[in-house]
């Protein structure tokens, strides 16, 4: 064995475990981490204009492709704090990233030294592991286990903080005889897995709830061929989209109180029996959980053991990775075929899709200002399948949910559980640094995008191009139609007479000139008339320029998307809706009167 510095041990790891891709920001305290870096040469690296937004890179780094990591690193004190909410994001979506933070020596940690924080307790709520590092030679160990508890049960962040003396001191190490260890998911016995399926056997109405625990297990194939061979619909939920094709016949479209369609929610309500593997039953997918459970019985299958249960009680719950379920309920569900001893569920599946081609919402609307609604059938006209969405929370979120079309598992990522504004820029650039053969659309209301708007200069400086389809209505959309109930419209305006650009007619920020004078390209677009031309524009843009292209799209300053309060069953609805094929020329059903 040779001598090295802890620093350099940990960077011979994450080659080691895979994880070479990293977003952070120096700072005195994590220098000697950097030093490692550089001396390494095999880890790469992307600088970020803001700490937090290195956490949301590293998020949508390691979402874009199965067995990715994305690391983040900062200093000590503030940058630490700056990434609790990338932590706090990754853990609510169950995302492995490892955040790497400088500290104080140690014999200065209980002494208020400059910024030295105790970053260890702060993180520890949102994170799989939270730990300083006290001793150099403890430093393997700690990694060997942060990559373990990252891929282990179900995926999470951790964070490894580093003493500035501990980074330095030399231990003994032989890398080429370190191993990442075994990672533990438990599987679901072939007992389990029976129940299960007999369960589901007696039910007339049946439906899987896909979470996104099958996207994590890179199991859409698995889900996809389960329903196949059963002939059962599939409802994703949000951050389950794209593990069933949106155009399968099997797909029922998504259901809650916002992010769905409106034949998801009704198909749920009809349906009598639910397996849902994955998921959360998070409360925006279920509403009061009276309506969504009268009449059904549900089958949970998680891979966290405290989920089951969590929200309400399940008729029958089973602890298991939902690769291991999916191909073991597969095989057993082949054998039931093989043995003609499926019900044939062909009727309720053409019940289905019925309500797929009767309930749909109206989008080809012709105002000027333009409806929300049209730049999504734009979008789904403009971009192919292979297109990743990459989007966070407001109006745009909730709409682009109802409205675009996702056929991938993995091309729909969206911050779902914390939503912070900001995110959609940051991770927009991790996922296009993961995947640059596929074109990554980010979506952004005007608020979200200035959150974190600096990001875009990383964009420029280490040419990742994608485009950002900013909807803008300068407004907070989302509190402005929750404020509906208080009967206000109290300090949610962004609004402004500016007075370097009056022809935005008080729209308040001039996006492109901030885009452009970050380095990047942009285009404003009024009438919807000319979104398709502006999205091929932003396409040659991109790949004659490398950099980010900003799609501004000046919307009617009042919109409001449909969605309910409390309760599936009763989603209020603001637009017309769907009559004929013409008035939602992108939906993937071919839409027919209710009476047909």
């Amino acid at each position: 064995m040779s001598k090295m510095r802890a620093v350099d041990v940990a960077v011979a790891i994450l080659e080691k475990e895979g994880a070479t891709q990293t977003f952070g920001v120096p700072g005195a305290a994590i220098n000697p981490f950097y030093s490692a870096m550089r001396a390494h040469g095999g880890i790469d690296h992307i600088l970020a204009r803001h700490v937090e937004g290195a956490s949301h890179m590293a998020e949508g780094f390691t979402r874009t492709k199965a067995g990715n990591i994305g690391v983040c690193i900062g200093t000590s004190g503030p940058a630490g704090t700056d990434m609790l909410t990338g932590l706090y994001s990754a853990w609510a979506d169950s995302t492995p990233i490892l955040c790497i933070t400088g500290q104080a020596p140690v014999s200065k940690l209980h002494k208020e030294d400059f910024q030295g924080v105790d970053i260890a307790s702060i993180a520890a709520p949102v994170t799989k592991m939270a730990v300083t590092v006290l001793e150099a030679g403890q430093v393997p160990g700690v990694f060997q286990k942060a990559f373990y508890l990252m891929r282990s049960g179900r995926p999470g962040p951790v964070l490894i903080d580093l003493p500035i003396d501990v980074q330095l001191t030399e231990i003994e190490f032989d890398i080429d005889t370190y191993e990442p260890l075994s990672v533990a998911k438990p599987a679901a016995s072939v007992a389990q897995l029976e129940k299960a399926l007999d369960m589901l056997l007696l039910a007339k109405r049946p439906v899987i709830i896909a979470g996104g625990g099958v996207i994590n297990a890179d199991a859409s194939a698995e889900l996809v061929e389960l329903a196949e061979v059963l002939n059962i619909p599939v409802i994703p939920t949000l951050m389950g989209w794209g593990s069933i094709p949106d155009d399968h016949r099997l797909a029922a479209g998504m259901v809650g109180l916002m992010t769905s369609h409106r034949y998801g929610n009704a198909t749920m309500l009809e349906s009598d029996f639910v397996l849902g593997i994955g998921n959360r039953w998070a409360n925006r997918h279920t509403g009061g959980l009276d309506t969504y459970t009268k009449g059904r019985t549900f089958v949970h299958i998680d891979i966290e053991p405290t989920q089951i249960g969590r929200i309400f009680s399940p008729d029958f719950g089973i602890v298991s990775d939902a690769g291991a379920a999916l191909r073991g309920l597969v095989e057993l569900a082949r054998e039931r075929k093989a043995a003609n001893a499926l019900p044939d569920w062909e009727s309720w599946v053409k019940d289905c899709a019925h309500r797929k081609a009767t309930l749909q919402r109206k989008t080809h609307f012709e105002n000027v200002p333009m409806k929300p609604q049209r730049v999504y059938e734009e979008m789904n006209r403009a971009f192919g399948t292979e297109t990743r969405y990459v989007t966070t929370i407001g109006l745009s979120q909730i709409a682009g949910a109802q409205f675009l079309n996702v056929f991938h598992p993995r091309h729909w990522i969206n911050c779902g559980q914390a939503g912070p504004l900001g995110w959609t820029l940051p991770a927009a650039l991790g996922v296009a640094v993961a995947d640059p053969s596929k074109t990554v659309v980010g979506l952004s209301g005007d608020y979200d995008f200035q959150f974190m708007i600096e990001e875009l200069a990383v964009g420029a400086q280490f040419h990742i191009p994608y485009i950002h389809v900013v909807v803008n209505n300068s407004y907070l959309g989302l509190i402005r139609q929750a404020q509906r109930r208080f009967d206000m419209d109290y300090q949610v305006s962004l609004a402004f007479e500016n007075i370097n650009s009056p022809e935005l007619e008080g729209y308040g920020v001039d996006h492109l000139k901030v885009a452009e004078g970050l380095g990047c390209k942009a285009i404003r677009v009024r009438e919807a008339d000319d979104l398709q031309a502006a999205f091929a524009q932003a396409q040659a843009w991109m790949v004659e320029f490398r950099v980010p292209v900003v799609v501004e799209i000046i919307l009617e300053r009042v919109t409001n998307i449909s969605m309910a309060a409390a309760e599936i069953d009763a989603v209020t609805e603001f637009e017309d809706l769907a009559v004929t094929a013409a008035d939602a020329p992108t939906s993937l059903s071919i839409i027919v009167s209710a009476t047909e």
